[in-house]
């Protein structure tokens, strides 16, 4: 593998489990148009709420012609009251503060601005050098928009970086931008897949080894 000088992280089911928060505001949104909620046992639809930006989780849910109405429910909730249902991934914040004195780290999520104020609560946001979300980019993932974006803010070319998620769209997206790939967590395949934060560890001596 080529030196890696930088990282680029997904939020969602990399930083954090947080399944139970997005479905919870995901579903509040719901009660306030008056339908009803999705089951966290409905696999396929709670994916979306938890993989997707949210035009695209309300046009594949309530159909295009609900988008906007959703969304302007949406802008008056406030997702802090969902942070406490978030719990960060094992191992996360012990491996960043080894990471972040070695390359130089990244967020690319297809959330909106509600990842300034996770980072701000779980203390995380000095780790980063850039966080780049879906209302930053013209496209969410799965198009590179947001990686290209972030690359840029972190003044690296494309083969200098890994991007770490655990989604198709985000193996989608880091294929289109030209940016390897790390798999975590199991839900998709990489051109490395890893299991723990601790293995990004390894992965970077190897990398520097070969150099």
């Amino acid at each position: 593998m080529n030196a890696i000088g930088g990282i680029i992280f997904d939020c969602d089911g990399v930083l954090f489990e947080s399944r139970q928060a997005n479905l919870a505001y995901y579903n509040e949104v719901f009660l306030r148009l008056g339908l009803p909620p999705v089951d966290a046992d409905d696999r396929a639809r709670s994916h979306i709420c938890h993989t997707a930006a949210s035009p695209d989780v309300f046009a594949a849910l309530l159909g295009p012609e609900r988008v906007e109405e959703a969304l302007a429910c949406a802008a008056r909730l406030d997702y802090r009251q969902f942070i406490p249902l978030m719990t960060p991934e094992p191992g996360m914040i012990e491996v960043l503060s080894v990471l972040s004195a070695q390359v130089t780290l990244a967020v690319a999520t297809n959330r909106g601005s509600s990842v300034t104020e996770i980072l701000r609560h779980f203390q995380l946001s000095g780790y980063f050098s850039a966080v780049v979300t879906s209302r930053d980019v013209p496209r969410p993932k799965p198009c590179p928009d947001m990686l290209e974006l972030a690359a840029g803010r972190m003044g690296l070319g494309a083969s200098e970086l890994i991007f770490v998620g655990d989604s198709e769209l985000d193996r989608e997206a880091s294929r289109q931008a030209g940016i390897r790939f790390v798999a975590y967590g199991g839900g998709t395949q990489g051109d490395v897949t890893i299991a723990r934060h601790h293995e990004l560890l390894g992965l970077l001596g190897h990398a520097k080894s070969e150099t």
